[in-house]
C-alpha cells in the first residue's frame, strides 16, 4: 500500500509539472493590424521607394507569407472576420459600420463569440489599442465583446490624426470613459500599446492578447512634417502625393519598432507570437502602392485583397522562412486558439482554418474556397453586395453589383488581365454555384440593428 501511494504521488507530481509546462508554453499574442496598408508599401515585398525596417525585421526573424489575403476590401468586414473566425456576412458585417446610420452597412452580431471571448476562457488577459470600428454603442463596444482593456478609437476614421474627431465627434475612449488625448494618433497608440506590454511583464501565469489596430496609413495622409521632409530630402523627384504616403508609412514603421522594443525591454520577446498584417489593400487615389497586384482598396482584384503578413515567435518559427500558403487573415482565430490550448465554443461554425502547421514549416496541402463579400451604398453599389470566390488557381469576381462576373486563372495570369468568363464555361458554372451557396448562407444573418 505504501508503494502504491508513492507511485501515485509521483504520478500526480509529474502530471502537475507537465500541466505547468503546457501552461508556460502558451504564447502571448500581439496582432499589429494596420489600415489600408498596401502589399507594395512594405519594403520586404520589393517596394523600392519606402523603407520599413521594423516591419521587415518580423519577416527576417520569422516567417514571410506571400499569398495571404484580407477577408474584405474594406475595414469593418475584415475586422469582424478576424475577431470571429467566420465570414463577415455570417456575423452581420458585410459592409462598413459608419458613424452615420443612413450610411452604415453592418451590425456586429452580439451573440457570436469573439477571439478575446474564447481566449479569456483559457485564462488570457485581452486588450485592444487603437481602432475598433465595429460599433459605437452597447452591446458592441470592445469591453462588451471580450476585451478586458480598451484604449483607442471607436469610429471608422479620423478627420485628422491630430484632432482625433470624426464628423466633429470624439470617439476616443479609455474603456468606457471619454478621453481627450493630445498628439498624433499613431504615436498615442504606440505609447498606449507599449504601456500595456510593460504592465504584463512578470505575469507568466496570465498570458495576453494585444490587438494593436493602427488607423494609419488610412487617409487623411498626415505624416509629421519632419518625416515628410526626410523623404523629400532623399527623393526630391518623388511625386508629392506619393512622398506624403511614404513618409506616413515610415512614421508608422518607426512606431511599430517602438512597440517591438517594449517587448524586448519587458522580457516578453521570446514568449510572444507577433503577427503583422492589414485589413485590406492600399488606396490608390491616396498614393498607396499594391504592386505587383492589380487595383486597390474596394476592389476584388488582388490589389485590394493581398496584404502583407508575417509572423515571429522566437524558438518556434524559423527565422527567414517563407510560405506561399493561400490563406485569409481570419485564419489567426483558430491558430491562436490551438496554440493557447483553447477550443472554440462552436468549432463547426468557423470558416477559418489554423495556420499552426504552416508556422511549423510543414507543407500544407489543404485547400478550400476563399470567399469575399462587401455591401455598400451610393450610386455605384445601391446598398447591394458584390462578391468574389477563389478555388485553387481560379478566381470568380465582380467589383460592383451591376457588372457581369469575371473569371481569372491566377496561376497563368496573376495580374488578372484576361477575363475567361466566356472561355471556361465549366469552371465558371462550378464557381458560380459555389458562390451562390455562400451568398445564401450569409443571407441568414441580419446586418441591421433589430
Amino acid at each position: 500500500m505504501r508503494r502504491y501511494f508513492i507511485i501515485l504521488t509521483l504520478a500526480l507530481a509529474f502530471s502537475g509539472s507537465e500541466s505547468a509546462l503546457a501552461e508556460a508554453s502558451r504564447p502571448n499574442f500581439l496582432i499589429i493590424y494596420t489600415d489600408d496598408h498596401g502589399y507594395g508599401d512594405v519594403s520586404t515585398y520589393g517596394a523600392a521607394d519606402v523603407r520599413t525596417p521594423n516591419i521587415d525585421s518580423l519577416a527576417a526573424d520569422g516567417m514571410l507569407f506571400t499569398t495571404m489575403r484580407a477577408n474584405c476590401t474594406v475595414c469593418s468586414p475584415s475586422r469582424a472576420a478576424l475577431l470571429t473566425g467566420r465570414n463577415q456576412d455570417r456575423v452581420g458585417v458585410p459592409g462598413v459600420i459608419r458613424t452615420q446610420p443612413e450610411n452604415s452597412w453592418g451590425y456586429f452580431d452580439p451573440s457570436i463569440p469573439t477571439l478575446p471571448d474564447e481566449l479569456k476562457k483559457g485564462g488570457y488577459h485581452t486588450a485592444i489599442v487603437g481602432k475598433w470600428h465595429l460599433g459605437l454603442e452597447s452591446p458592441n463596444t470592445p469591453n462588451e465583446r471580450g476585451f478586458d482593456h480598451f484604449h483607442g478609437f471607436l469610429g471608422d476614421m479620423m478627420d485628422s490624426y491630430m484632432s482625433h474627431l470624426r464628423h466633429g465627434n470624439n470617439y476616443m475612449r479609455l474603456n468606457g470613459d471619454v478621453i481627450e488625448p493630445e498628439g498624433h494618433a499613431t504615436e498615442l497608440f504606440t505609447q498606449w500599446a507599449s504601456d500595456y506590454i510593460k504592465s504584463r511583464s512578470g505575469k507568466k501565469d496570465e498570458p495576453f492578447l494585444l490587438y494593436l489596430a493602427y488607423n494609419a496609413p488610412h487617409f487623411p495622409i498626415e505624416p509629421p512634417a519632419d518625416w515628410l521632409a526626410k523623404v523629400k530630402a532623399r527623393a526630391p523627384e518623388m511625386e508629392e502625393k506619393r512622398a506624403t504616403n511614404v513618409a506616413f508609412v515610415e512614421h508608422l514603421d518607426h512606431h511599430i519598432g517602438e512597440v517591438l522594443k517594449s517587448l524586448d525591454e519587458s522580457g516578453l520577446r521570446e514568449s510572444t507570437l507577433v503577427i503583422f498584417t492589414a485589413d485590406n489593400g492600399g488606396s490608390l487615389p491616396h498614393g498607396q502602392n499594391n504592386d505587383p497586384w492589380r487595383d486597390g482598396k474596394q476592389s476584388h482584384y488582388d490589389g485590394g485583397l493581398r496584404v502583407p503578413f508575417m509572423a515571429r515567435w522566437p524558438g518556434h518559427i524559423s527565422p527567414g522562412s517563407k510560405s506561399d500558403y493561400a490563406g485569409q487573415v481570419f485564419d489567426l482565430f483558430p491558430t491562436f486558439l490551438e496554440l493557447a490550448g483553447a477550443t472554440a465554443t462552436d468549432p463547426a461554425a468557423l470558416d477559418a482554418v489554423s495556420l499552426v502547421s504552416v508556422l511549423k514549416g510543414e507543407t500544407d496541402t489543404s485547400s478550400r474556397d476563399l470567399y469575399f463579400v462587401r455591401r455598400e451604398g451610393g450610386k455605384a453599389y445601391g446598398g447591394k453586395n458584390y462578391e468574389a470566390l477563389i478555388r485553387g488557381e481560379w478566381k470568380l469576381m465582380q467589383n460592383d453589383p451591376y457588372s457581369p462576373l469575371e473569371l481569372y486563372n491566377l496561376k497563368n495570369d496573376p495580374g488578372e488581365t484576361t477575363n475567361l468568363a466566356t472561355k471556361a464555361p465549366k469552371v465558371f458554372n462550378e464557381l458560380s454555384a459555389a458562390l451562390t451557396a455562400r451568398i445564401q448562407r450569409g443571407g441568414s444573418t441580419p446586418w441591421q440593428k433589430p
